[in-house]
């Protein structure tokens, strides 16, 4: 693939116009009907109330249609191409479970709608928590946390206060060098202190240097494992008795379980608290920035300080808070019939450990149920071969690229990879002159979105790829034929790769300038 004609794309973005330079005075796209309701004065406070109307455009519908429209074509999503961005398992999400969330029983349920009639929605939530609590092995699940990130935040603060009811005052947490970006903060929003761990020659946590850091006043570590390297820890048994015997927790980071779901169980290792990423293994869609969900599971020692409310499933006649949830009885208890769910908002009573409500009402219902539709429509096999697959996939597209570019982009670990792996750029950048975000802007021209760069920062002009398993053989092919252009394209001109995109609704973007002097407000057109 050749590079365009650079004037002629220069022409075709200056044709672009915005929203406001379309339409004309008196133009619209809908008509309110009349007010048939006495208007109230004084409602907005007279200093808070505009001098002049809001300067909108005025547009009809097919102005504003085709302006949205060809806004969502500037944008790369799953439903255009294949999207191998590492740790993130950006994979396709079926429409079978967008049909089941906008059904009208899920779709227009009230977040307050009384437990009493929202006993389906319960139920769901219920099994949902049955469902992440035998994936990860774990017995108790908390729905609250609205993301990965979110999920984190909410382990390390089970951490401390399990520490602090046992009236121990731990001031760090370990973190591997391949953690993933969000840990440090995390740690550092729950008041810790972090301290990186060093990896081994293998990729995998050093358990030298881990024994020598581990010591009372470590709190907890956080792992994921498999790792960001692609890499399944084979010493996590021995790591897991390294962290608890100082009396720490050990969390995992649920980002990569895309790598063991059915096959192995973080519970199993030792782990004590994991956090689900919904958007990333259970196919809800990441959405630009939301809604999402990240529940986490935890173990009997840590359920006391779970979050509050808790969805339970009570027994036939139980009442929820002083209101019976059926009126069968003379005392309003139900006699016979089914068990009955409910929000347990008090449980322990005053003598209660929880953190606390971690956010509004109990998370973000219609992540559940595309999660719940997920889990229930492949069943525990369908889930391992979801397993199988992801790694199956990584292992093919690894296997292919090295015929392809050899030690151009080398494994910067192993021999083989799980789920998803990380090479190297450096002898690219060395040989050819060009570096990994080249290589990245390049494949946006051969329609392909960029893997992760430079991340994990552990390895020099880092590309974490990784397929997920809802792609073909034949588009991990043309992926790899890709790679292989591009690097072949250099070897003649690395111009062309420095100077990418070409095709893009925009050119090459100052990253670095954007980053230090943000443009957070633009002027609009008069």
């Amino acid at each position: 693939m050749s590079a365009p004609d650079a004037s002629q794309t220069k022409q075709q973005r200056e044709r672009a116009t915005t929203i406001f330079e379309k339409g004309a005075p008196g133009r619209r796209a809908f008509r309110a009907p009349d007010l048939d309701v006495p208007q109230v004065d004084g409602l907005i406070p007279e200093g808070m109330r505009r001098a002049q109307p809001p300067r909108l455009p005025e547009a009809s519908e097919p102005e504003l249609v085709r302006h949205y429209v060809n806004l969502s074509k500037r944008n790369f999503d799953l439903d255009s191409g294949f999207y191998p961005l590492g740790s993130c398992t950006m994979k396709h999400n079926p429409r079978l479970h967008e049909r089941v969330a906008a059904l009208p029983g899920h779709a227009r349920l009230h977040p307050l709608q009384d437990p009493r009639r929202a006993q389906g929605a319960l139920e769901l939530m219920f099994n949902l928590q049955e469902s992440l609590a035998e994936i990860a092995g774990l017995p108790h699940v908390s729905l609250q946390p609205s993301a990965g990130s979110h999920g984190e935040l909410a382990g390390v603060l089970l951490t401390r206060a399990y520490h602090a009811d046992r009236g121990e005052q731990r001031t760090t947490v370990l973190t591997p060098d391949s953690a993933h970006g969000t840990n440090p903060a995390t740690v550092t929003m729950a008041g810790y202190e972090v301290v990186k761990v060093a990896l081994d020659a293998a990729g995998g946590v050093d358990v030298d240097d881990l024994r020598a850091k581990a010591d009372d006043s470590v709190a907890c570590l956080m792992l994921t494992n498999p790792s960001t390297l692609g890499i399944f820890d084979p010493n996590i048994e021995e790591i897991a008795s390294i962290v608890h015997g100082v009396g720490a927790t050990l969390y995992y980071d649920g980002a990569n379980l895309n790598a063991i779901m059915g096959y192995s169980r973080p519970g199993d290792m030792g782990f004590d608290i994991v956090h689900f990423n919904l958007h990333k293994t259970f196919t809800q869609p990441h959405g630009g920035g939301g809604p999402g969900a990240g529940p986490i599971a935890v173990s009997d020692r840590i359920e006391p300080y779970l979050p509050r409310p808790q969805v339970v499933r009570r027994p036939p006649g139980a009442q929820n808070g002083s209101n019976a949830l059926h009126e069968n009885g003379a005392d309003g208890r139900l006699v016979g019939g089914p068990p009955i769910f409910d929000l347990d908002e008090d449980r322990g009573g005053r003598d209660s450990k929880s953190i606390g409500k971690l956010r509004g009402f109990q998370g973000n219902y219609g992540v559940f149920v595309r999660t719940y539709a997920y889990i229930r429509s492949l069943g525990g096999e369908g889930l391992q071969d979801v397993c199988e697959v992801a790694v199956l996939n990584a292992n093919y597209l690894l296997a292919r690229l090295r015929e392809k570019v050899g030690d151009r982009l080398p494994l910067a670990f192993g021999e083989r990879c799980m789920h998803e792996f990380v090479l190297s750029g450096a002898p690219m950048k060395k040989e050819l002159g060009i570096r990994t975000l080249d290589l990245a802007k390049r494949l946006l021209d051969h329609g392909f979105h960029p893997p992760t760069v430079y991340f994990p920062l552990v390895v020099d002009e880092a590309l974490l790829i990784e397929p997920t398993e809802t792609e073909t053989r034949e588009t991990l092919d043309a992926f790899a034929d890709a790679i292989a252009a591009i690097i072949a394209e250099a070897e003649a001109d690395p111009e062309i790769a420095r100077n990418a995109p070409y095709t893009t609704p925009v050119r090459r973007l100052d990253e670095a300038g954007a980053a230090k002097r943000p443009r957070v407000r633009e002027v609009l057109p008069q």
